[in-house]
């Protein structure tokens, strides 16, 4: 018996270790081994296809003209771009503010019912007429030149989704507050890009060709994951991650409303696996490998680490097992001491960064009893900016 626990401790510990620290630094080796770097070419005003920028929106009036202003600022050839927003049961002045720029050829689709996101793009798609869709949020700022580089990569007819990247910004000050964790992400679809193996998309920007897309359930919760691969399961389209096509978005101002969205996101996550898990078969090759190390056992991981603690109770009569049983103790205490603390700097940074690793895996955990409750639906509820 003692074995048993002892097994399930260190190969949860393993499985925790290898989806936070190994796998990062092998996709990264295998990136620089066998990746490639494509360099797309530009293309001149007439060669740039069709485009439709759509940004499904609920009770977003706070944002939505600065929104609308920043996508008519686009550099691209307004013959050529198309503004498109879908608003999803707006009960505050959206829609309002939205019609105010007919007159500037912005499209409002004016849905009564609050259904959520994945209903209305579902619904939004048949009154697209563009070769390529871009998808964006109503809180998110595009630069100029973003469209140009997302497009230019569909002169390969085998690309059917262009993910560009998100910045993060502080509401208060305008600037780059991108965290450790935000960077060490970006740093992964860099290297899973590289591969061919790019793990969906970011809701904030990224485009689609038209023709690519698949409905997807109208309950579907994380769409920007969920998109752009059922495109590759079902099309065998490629997907591809292009850094230099940079939007900007604010963070949350409180930490709760952080959370509660990781809670949605983790509960979006376990609701994928019925669509997408033919993904982790060996034959999609270097996507199965990122999907299975980078999203199912980052999603397994806060199972791992309950287990690590329950495999070690009953072990910690023997001073090595009471130590690791210290360890993990100390270690979520220094999270809760890091999630009070004020600042940001030296020491309070490193405890913050328990404090963050700790409050992912409980909202993956919250995610996960949610999604099995069925108590996460698809509809949204605006998060304060």
């Amino acid at each position: 018996m003692q074995q048993t626990l002892a097994i399930v401790l260190w190969l949860s510990f393993g499985l925790v270790v290898y989806a936070y620290l190994g796998y990062p630094l092998l996709i990264w080796l295998c990136s620089r081994l066998f990746g490639r770097v494509e360099l797309p070419p530009e293309l001149s005003d007439g060669e740039l296809p069709t485009i439709t920028l759509l940004i499904a929106a609920h009770n977003e009036q706070a944002v939505i003209g600065q929104r609308l202003e920043n996508a008519l600022a686009l550099d691209y050839p307004p013959e050529r771009m198309a503004i498109l927003v879908a608003s999803d049961g707006s009960s505050d002045g959206t829609a309002e503010i939205v019609r105010s720029f007919a007159h500037r050829n912005v499209r409002l689709l004016d849905f009564q019912a609050n259904r959520g996101k994945s209903a209305v793009l579902n619904a939004a798609w048949s009154e697209l007429a563009s070769e390529l869709v871009l998808l964006s949020d109503a809180n998110t700022h595009i630069e100029p030149a973003a469209p140009r580089r997302l497009v230019r990569w569909f002169r390969s007819p085998d690309v059917g989704a262009v993910c560009g990247r998100l910045i993060l910004v502080d509401p208060a000050t305008g600037k780059n507050v991108d965290s450790l964790y935000w960077r060490y992400e970006t740093f992964l679809k860099r290297c899973e890009g590289r591969l061919g193996a790019l793990l969906g998309a970011n809701g904030a920007i990224y485009a689609i060709r038209r023709e690519t897309f698949v409905p997807i359930p109208t309950e579907t919760i994380v769409d920007d994951f969920v998109i752009p691969l059922l495109a590759r399961l079902k099309r065998g389209c490629r997907l591809v991650y292009d850094a230099e096509a940079v939007a900007y978005e604010e963070t949350p101002a409180r930490i709760g409303d952080e959370f509660r969205r990781r809670v949605r996101i983790g509960a979006g996550a376990f609701q994928s696996l019925g669509l997408l898990w033919p993904l982790l078969s060996p034959r999609y090759g270097w996507l199965a490998f990122s999907f299975f190390s980078h999203k199912l056992l980052r999603w397994l991981a806060p199972f791992c680490l309950v287990a690590m603690i329950l495999a070690n109770l009953p072990l910690g009569f023997q001073p090595f097992y009471r130590a690791t049983l210290l360890a993990q103790a100390t270690f979520y205490g220094l999270a809760l001491i890091g999630a009070r603390l004020p600042g940001k700097r030296g020491a309070v940074r490193l405890l913050r960064l328990a404090t963050l690793f700790s409050s992912m895996n409980l909202a993956l955990l919250g995610g996960f009893f949610r999604w099995l409750s069925g108590r996460q639906r698809g509809a949204w509820v605006r998060t304060e900016r």
